[in-house]
C-alpha cells in the first residue's frame, strides 16, 4: 500500500513531549515571517507552579503527593487544559502538553491560551473517598491560579466528570458562590455539557470523515485500526463505523482484537464501559497493541498514550493514512519518516480538538446560565471542526507542506498576530 520503507536510525531514548512541541513550533516558523522574538517566548511557559499536596488516607495515615500546573501562553484568552492523575505527571511533561493546547485553541480559533497539569499518583491505589480528599485539596492548593477568566482545568488521564465536580465544589466553597465555570468536563447535573466526554473521539471522526472524503476514497472499502478503545477511540471508531467504514481491529491495554470483515464496534464495550471487554472480545484474531499498528489497513488511530509510533517502529507502519486520537503519539523521528514514506499523518491537535471545543461551549452555558441541548453541542461541534480543517486544507494546498506543518502554521500564525496586535508589557 505505501512505497518501500527508508532507512533510519532509532531513537536513542523516548522524546518528551516539550522537545516534540518545540520542533513542531520551529518547523512551523520557517514557513511563516514571525518575529524571533514571539518565537522564542513561545518556546517557554509563562510560569509553572508545583505544589506537595497532603492527603490523609482511609486508614489515618498522612502521604504527600506533588502536584504542578503550566501555563503556556495567554495572549488569546484564559489558559485552558485538563488535569490528569497518573504516576509520570512532570513538570516537563506539564510544559510541553501545554504548550499543545496552546495551539490546539489557536488552530480551532478559540479565545483560549494553553494550560496543563496534574498529580504525580497512580488513581487505581486510591479509594474514591482519597481520590476525593486528594481533588478538594488540590483545588484548594491551585485556587490562587484558577478561575473562569483565569484558568480553566478539565478532566484528563486519571479524571473523569465526578473529579470535575469535587474540583467545582471544593473552589466555589471557598469562593462563596457556586462557580460552574472554573472547570469544564462536569457532570450536566451541575453545568456540564451534553456531549462533552464524546466530544474528543467524535471529533476524530468528523476530521478522518473529511481527510477519506479529500482523498475521494470511498468510505465503505476504507479499513480502520484504533488503538486505544477508550473514550476518544471507541466514540471515533463507532462515528466511522455508522459511516460506513470497515473498523477491523480495536485495543484495549491488555491486547487488540481483529477481525478483516469488520467489527461490530456498539457490541463491544469500551475499556472505560468494562475494563478487559475489548482484549476479551470473542474475535476471530487476537494481536499485540504492537501489532496493531503495523496492520496493513488505509486509517490507523493511534488513541491511547503518546510516543507509541517512533523511528523503531515507524518502517513498519502500513496505513495509508494516521489521524492522532491521543496527544502526541508520533514522535519527531516517526514524522520524518512517515513524511519519506509518503504517510499522511493528521495531527492531534486538530483531530482530537472536539474535547477543547465542546469544554469551550460548556463555559459559555456556565458564564451565561443557559443550557444547550445535546443537538445542538454536535452541530455546533461539526461547524466549528469543518472551519478548522477548511483553514489547514487551505494552508496544506497553498504551501505544499504536510498535514501536521499546515496544522501549526495555522495555529502560530494566528498567535503570532495576537502578540504583535498586544505588544509587550515594559
Amino acid at each position: 500500500m505505501t512505497s518501500a520503507p527508508p532507512t533510519s536510525e532509532s531513537e536513542p531514548e523516548e522524546e518528551s513531549a516539550v522537545e516534540t512541541a518545540r520542533r513542531q513550533l520551529e518547523r512551523a516558523a520557517a514557513h511563516l515571517d514571525v518575529d524571533d522574538g514571539i518565537v522564542e517566548r513561545l518556546r517557554h511557559p509563562t510560569s509553572v507552579y508545583r505544589m506537595t499536596i497532603p492527603l490523609e488516607r482511609d486508614d489515618g495515615t498522612r502521604e504527600m503527593f506533588t502536584g504542578y500546573r503550566a501555563h503556556h501562553d495567554g495572549v488569546r484568552g484564559p489558559y485552558k487544559g485538563g488535569i490528569r492523575y497518573h504516576p509520570d505527571v512532570t513538570e516537563e511533561e506539564s510544559v510541553g502538553l501545554s504548550m499543545w493546547m496552546t495551539w490546539k485553541c489557536a488552530v480551532m480559533d478559540l479565545p483560549f491560551g494553553g494550560a496543563k497539569g496534574g498529580v504525580v499518583v497512580n488513581p487505581k491505589e486510591l479509594s474514591n473517598k482519597e481520590k476525593e480528599r486528594l481533588t478538594r485539596r488540590f483545588a484548594e492548593e491551585l485556587r490562587p491560579m484558577i478561575g473562569p477568566m483565569k484558568d480553566i482545568p478539565a478532566p484528563d488521564m486519571g479524571t473523569d466528570p465526578e473529579t470535575m465536580a469535587w474540583f467545582m465544589d471544593a473552589y466555589s466553597m471557598q469562593e462563596g458562590q457556586t462557580e460552574p465555570g472554573v472547570v469544564t468536563g462536569k457532570p450536566p447535573v451541575v453545568g456540564g455539557s451534553y456531549g462533552r466526554e464524546e466530544a474528543p473521539g467524535r471529533s476524530v471522526g468528523i476530521i478522518t470523515r473529511e481527510a477519506i472524503d479529500y482523498y475521494d476514497w470511498d468510505r465503505e472499502d476504507t479499513t480502520v485500526a484504533v488503538q486505544g478503545f477508550g473514550s476518544v477511540g471507541a466514540n471515533a471508531a463507532r462515528y466511522l463505523d455508522d459511516l460506513g467504514a470497515s473498523v477491523v481491529a480495536v485495543s484495549d491495554v491488555n491486547g487488540a482484537i481483529y477481525d478483516p470483515d469488520g467489527l461490530d464496534t456498539n457490541d463491544v464495550e469500551d475499556h472505560d464501559e468494562t475494563p478487559g471487554m475489548v482484549s476479551g472480545y470473542d474475535a476471530p484474531q487476537s494481536l499485540t497493541n504492537e501489532e496493531l499498528l503495523e496492520l496493513d489497513v488505509d486509517v490507523l488511530i493511534p488513541a491511547a498514550i503518546g510516543n507509541v509510533l517512533t523511528a523503531e517502529n515507524a518502517n513498519n507502519v502500513n496505513a495509508e493514512m494516521i489521524v492522532e486520537g491521543a496527544n502526541g503519539p508520533t514522535t519527531s523521528a516517526a514524522d520524518q519518516i512517515f513524511e519519506e514514506r509518503g504517510i499522511n499523518v493528521i495531527p492531534d491537535i486538530i483531530a482530537n480538538a472536539g474535547g477543547v471545543t465542546v469544554s469551550y461551549f460548556e463555559w459559555l452555558q456556565d458564564i451565561n446560565r443557559r443550557k444547550w441541548r445535546l443537538e445542538r453541542v454536535n452541530e455546533e461541534l461539526e461547524t466549528e471542526m469543518l472551519r478548522a480543517w477548511n483553514a489547514v486544507r487551505s494552508e496544506y494546498e497553498a504551501r505544499d507542506v504536510t498535514w501536521r506543518d499546515a496544522t501549526y502554521i495555522v495555529a502560530l500564525e494566528r498567535i503570532a498576530e495576537a502578540h504583535e496586535t498586544r505588544g509587550l508589557w515594559p
